[in-house]
């Protein structure tokens, strides 16, 4: 196909893309999501993300044509979030632009994920992992070194350059930065295997604080380096798959460089889901602390289970949201939290991998959502880690559908 057949195919998306975006309802849906993060809830927030799009091509709308990598990337985008935004919106907000992402250029730490993987469906990215210890000896940990980061101005003009002449004069087309995503001990895992790693922090408790503060050091030093290119965005519409617009930030954002204090810190530590608090605490808050300081805002937690540990979560500065994953007991989580914070709401992902049991989804989000009235919370509820929907479009059509009438009547 030739670049011009190609441009013709995504000046069509760019239309069908803008049209959306400029609908009321996707404006009217950045104030819920607002209203959310600034503690005001109106109602609350439900998103879907990280979607099996392999599994769903069931109209043919996904396929994509382009051959010019930079013009096949953006069709992608568009594609996606137009099939989202026509099957299982929920409050998906559709950016009022096509992004380019800032080329960002990493030369790593010195040492690199050693592992084998085990895959059952080709076309899925959620593999299996085994990974090997590297990190045995403190000679191992005087092997990493301060990573190198660096903005490729250049190619990221390259690419804006082309897609901006392709569509530019239909949709806005916008250079967008990079957000905080900060999970040292779920890479520190990749570099040692789960099982070591768990072991270690009980058996030699001295060695894992070497582990983890080199690689604290690394990271910050990352952040850092990030902020002084320039490599952060301003203004996302989402901070790791859940609602992040609020009325706080940019916070006296003057028009130069975007720092941290102007933007949302996002940390985690997954593989503690199996730690008890005050190891917790000693090993990743204690750090994650020093990490947060320089942001505005700050999300933590992931698929770690948080209900019980929400104390030493917010000694965290500038602590907004928290994550309370389906393996969290809802009703202990949303009594600590109350109205002091976000709740980021994760129901199980796994109920959309077979046939839905839709009454006992009805069960999970009544729950929830009694919870968030009982305490005063604000809440975002959010399904992800979708690994499966089964083949079936419905399953996550029908989740969309029952949750938006549940929080609609809220």
């Amino acid at each position: 196909m030739n670049k011009m057949e190609q441009v013709k195919i995504l000046r069509k998306l760019a239309h069908q893309y803008y049209e959306q975006a400029m609908d009321p309802v996707n404006f009217e849906r950045m104030q819920l999501h607002r209203a959310v993060n600034d503690l005001k809830m109106q109602r609350p927030v439900v998103l879907m993300n990280e979607i099996p799009f392999h599994e769903l091509n069931v109209d043919g709308s996904l396929t994509l044509q382009c051959e010019d990598p930079v013009l096949r990337l953006a069709e992608e985008y568009m594609r996606r979030k137009l099939f989202q935004w026509r099957y299982f919106p929920a409050d998906m907000i559709l950016p009022p632009y096509v992004p380019v992402k800032k080329v960002m250029e990493d030369s790593g730490i010195g040492i690199e994920v050693k592992e084998e993987q085990l895959s059952v469906d080709s076309r899925n990215e959620i593999v299996s992992h085994e990974y090997y210890d590297q990190l045995r000896t403190v000679e191992d940990i005087e092997k990493i070194k301060l990573p190198v980061i660096t903005y490729n101005y250049k190619e990221t003009m390259k690419q804006y350059t082309k897609l901006a002449e392709a569509i530019g004069d239909i949709v806005p087309v916008r250079m967008e930065g990079h957000n905080c995503y900060l999970s040292p001990w779920d890479q520190i895992s990749t570099y040692r295997g789960v099982t070591n790693l768990l072991i270690d922090l009980v058996d030699d408790p001295e060695f894992s604080h070497k582990v983890v503060n080199k690689i604290y050091e690394c990271e910050e030093s990352r952040l850092q380096q990030m902020e002084e290119q320039g490599l952060f965005e301003l203004t996302p519409y989402d901070i790791h798959c859940t609602s992040s617009l609020n009325s706080d930030l940019p916070g006296g954002y003057d028009g130069g460089k975007v720092m941290r204090k102007n933007i949302w810190g996002r940390g985690m530590a997954q593989i503690f889901s199996s730690v008890g608090k005050a190891m917790h605490e000693e090993f990743d808050i204690d750090y994650m602390k020093r990490a947060m300081e320089p942001f505005g805002l700050v999300y933590y937690g992931c698929c770690e289970p948080l209900d019980k540990k929400i104390d030493i979560v917010e000694k965290l500065p500038h602590l907004r949201k928290v994550s309370i994953t389906p393996w969290a007991d809802v009703d202990v989580a949303a009594e600590a939290i109350g109205s002091r914070y976000v709740m980021a709401n994760k129901p199980n992902p796994a109920a959309v991998s077979v046939k839905l049991d839709e009454d006992a989804l009805r069960r999970e989000i009544g729950r929830t959502l009694a919870a968030v009235k009982r305490n005063g919370c604000s809440c975002d509820i959010v399904l992800k880690d979708i690994s499966s929907a089964g083949n079936d479009l419905n399953n996550l059509v029908r989740w969309e559908r029952i949750v938006m009438e549940m929080v609609e009547d809220f």
